[in-house]
Parts: C-alpha cells; structure tokens; sequence
C-alpha cells in the first residue's frame, strides 16, 4: 500500500531534519521539509516511504532518470578499479575519454576541456581563462543572473540580493538588463534592443578593457527567462565588435534539457568558452570548460588547475551519461514532452488568474504565480502555496525567480507521466485559489 504524502513530515523525516539542524549549516535554502531516502526513473521516495513524481531532477541534475542503470553499472565497473589518480599531476584515460565524448556532442571547434566539480568550478574557471587570455578586467553579466557562489562567479551572479550580501567588494562586473520582456512589460523585439543598447553602452563604458560577456542562453535561477529569438545573436555580435569573448553557461540548461545538447544553438550561436555541469555526470560531482585549443594553449603550465577534477568515478558515470542521452535521443523526447507541456499549461494560463505566464524550451519550464494577470506583480505566497499543495499530492517541485514554478523534470519522462504531474500542478493551483 502507498505511503500517504503529509503536508508535515513524517516521524522518520522529521527525526532527521532535527539531526541535520544540529550539525549541517543553515545557510542552505530548502523548500520543502522533504528528506530524500531513495528514487528510480521518475519517481522518488521520502524517508517515510511516501512516493512522489519528480518534477524537479535534483535541480535539473538527474537528467537521465535517477539510479540509472548503465550509470550505476559504469561507476561500479570503475570502483574495482580506483576512485582517484591525482588528474592534475598523472595521466589517465577515463577522464580523456570522458573529455573526448563530451567534445564529440558539441560544435566544432570546442575542443578542449578542462576538469573541475561542479558548475560554479566550471564558470569560475571560465572566468579565469578570460581574463588570462584577454589580460583584461571588466566582464558584463546581466540582471537576476546566477553562476555560482565562488568570488569570481559570484561576480557575475545577481539573482537574488542575499546570495551578495556582506560579501563585497566583488571583481570587475558590470551588470546589464536581461530580456525578461513579460516582467520588463515589453514587447519582445523592443526589449531585445533595449536590452542589447544598455549592454553596448557598458561595453563602450569599460573603455577598451573588457575581457568577457557571461550569460544563460535560458536563465535559470532569475525565473527560466526565454530570451526573445534575435537577442542571443544580438549579444553575439556585440562580443565580436568589441573584441570580448562569449563565455556560455550551461549549467543548468545544456545536456539537451532545452532540446539541443546546447541550449545557445537554439538559437544559432556558437560561444568561446562553454561551462557545464549538474546533467553531466549522472548524478555524480562533474564540471566541465570548454573552449578552442587556441584559448586554452594560452594557459601556462601550472595557471589553472585542482585536485579532484578528472575524478575517475565522475567521469566513468559521466562516459555512461553522455552515452545515454546521445542513444536515447533525450533532447528529441525533452522538446515531444516539453510541447506536450507547454500546450497544457498555457490552458492553464487561461483558465486561473493567479498564471501570469508560461514560457520555457524543451523541458526547462517557468510558470509565474502573480497576483493578478493585469498587474503582473510576483506573488511568493501562492507560489509558496502551490509548491506545498502539490507536494501534498505527491508531486515535487521547486521555485525560481521571484514567484516562479521551475519544472525540470528528467529528460526520460513520458507525456503520462507529465500529465499526471500537470493534473496534481491544476488541483494545486485550484487549491490555492480557493
């Protein structure tokens, strides 16, 4: 018999958050008082043994279906062997082969990687590759933008004001309007201009010094923010005119979340430097930068590197991973599902005043909770509330942005179950409106 979902944790849950409150740091921001115990495929179970559809993938990292099969049976063939070589001082061929797999899913010319952790490694490294090669200072990154937490990515990052707090003075970043046109209250072709003529002024402000242009071809943490079609190229061409590398955060939206393995080639552009991370290593700690030989060569010996990039256990699940989604044609399941959504959701936005909006690619995909579809104004408390009713009913998800519902779920889902977690999203939303 299923295990009935609480909108209270259960015994056993809660006997575990009261351990974690005494030894784990509270700086972390957990949505629900979920206490993870074990998931398959689509579906996870708390501690209490209560099952849930997962709409959120471990925040777009288990993109290939939890406890996935060939990804487990890749990490266990790899632990017989060793966990870690010291990559930054040996040699060894999983990680090159996790490295040449990569470079064979993305455009040509992006041929050279380097290991690290985690996303905000990947970008960090990104940064510092920048710099190195342009020996400049200035970087532009834009408004309700997320990179990570390090110093140089948390730069860049401008999501939410307490990600900053207190932790200044911060490098060389000048921030510029992204084109959040349904937040913005524009059309899309007129935010794109105004947003890419703001960009240029803070280029042509730097005056000469500018070494990067960080951006999220889809924006993630600021509210899954789909950019008008001609604003990436926009940007693109600005990066060419004033000698700046395009530096492409894939975090969260690349490893065919968005359809493309890229989520910037929806929209025909090819970046400098790439980073990526979460999907890619199936669930273990994997992070990735990607440029030309030509950029990276520039690094001397010794400039950059770390102790557990390279890990032997990450890549041999990260092999296994990249294997999978490429044969299962996840990115062509991600837009079939992702449209299927979509379609559903926007019936949604018409029928309750509470959805403001619907936007997303693929399986990368916002619903903005306002007070009312006139004033467009945020509204945390129903988002909170809608959030909590659904997993009540036995569906989990997250929020981004200011009052946004992110569903991210695995790339592996089917339009049956999308439907069953779409119709527990509408009872919850009726819920709240009540």
């Amino acid at each position: 018999m299923k295990k009935q979902h609480m909108f209270s944790p259960g015994p056993k849950s809660k006997a575990v958050i009261a351990r974690d409150h005494k030894v784990i740091a509270q700086c972390m921001t957990r949505e629900h008082p979920f206490v993870y115990e074990r998931a398959k495929g689509v579906h996870v179970w708390d501690a209490d043994g209560a099952e849930y559809l997962d709409f959120m993938a471990g925040v777009a990292v288990q993109s290939v279906g939890h406890d996935n099969p060939e990804v487990v049976r890749a990490i266990d063939a790899q632990l017989r062997k060793g966990l870690h070589c010291g990559f930054s001082d040996v040699y060894a061929e999983v990680p090159v082969k996790f490295a040449e797999t990569l470079v064979s899913m993305l455009p040509r010319g992006l041929n050279s990687v380097f290991l690290s952790n985690s996303g905000t490694e990947s970008v960090e490294a990104a940064y510092k590759l920048a710099r190195y090669c342009k020996n400049k200072k200035w970087t532009i990154a834009f408004i309700h933008a997320f990179h990570g937490r390090t110093m140089g990515a948390l730069s860049m990052t401008n999501s939410k004001p307490v990600q900053r707090e207190r932790y200044g003075p911060f490098l060389p970043v000048k921030h510029v309007p992204y084109p959040y046109w349904y937040r913005m209250k524009m059309e899309p072709s007129e935010c794109s201009d105004y947003c890419l003529n703001e960009m240029e002024k803070a280029m042509r402000g730097v005056k000469g010094d500018l070494a990067s242009v960080f951006i999220e071809p889809v924006q993630g943490e600021g509210g899954y923010v789909v950019p008008p079609k001609e604003f990436i190229p926009g940007v693109r061409k600005l990066c060419d005119e004033h000698n700046a590398l395009l530096c492409d955060d894939e975090v969260q939206a690349g490893c065919f979340r968005t359809g493309k393995f890229l989520a910037i080639e929806n929209f025909g552009v090819k970046p400098d430097v790439v980073s990526i991370s979460k999907a890619i290593g199936g669930g273990i700690p994997l992070g990735a930068t990607v440029a030309s030989r030509k950029l990276t060569g520039k690094w001397k010996h010794g400039s950059h590197a770390n102790t557990f990039g390279g890990n032997l256990l990450a890549c041999a699940g990260g092999i296994a991973s990249l294997h999978f989604m490429k044969r299962e044609r996840l990115g062509e399941n991600a837009v079939r599902v992702g449209k299927f959504m979509m379609k559903r959701l926007a019936e949604m936005e018409v029928e309750h005043e509470m959805i403001g909006d619907v936007r997303g690619l693929g399986l990368m995909i916002g619903v903005e909770i306002v007070k009312s579809k006139s004033t467009r104004t945020p509204d945390w408390g129903k988002c909170h509330a809608i959030l909590h009713n659904s997993l009540k009913r036995g569906l989990l998800l997250i929020p981004a942005g200011q009052s946004t519902i992110r569903i991210c779920p695995p790339l592996t889902m089917t339009e049956e179950q999308a439907e069953k977690g779409l119709d527990i999203l509408e009872e919850a939303v009726r819920k709240t409106g009540r």
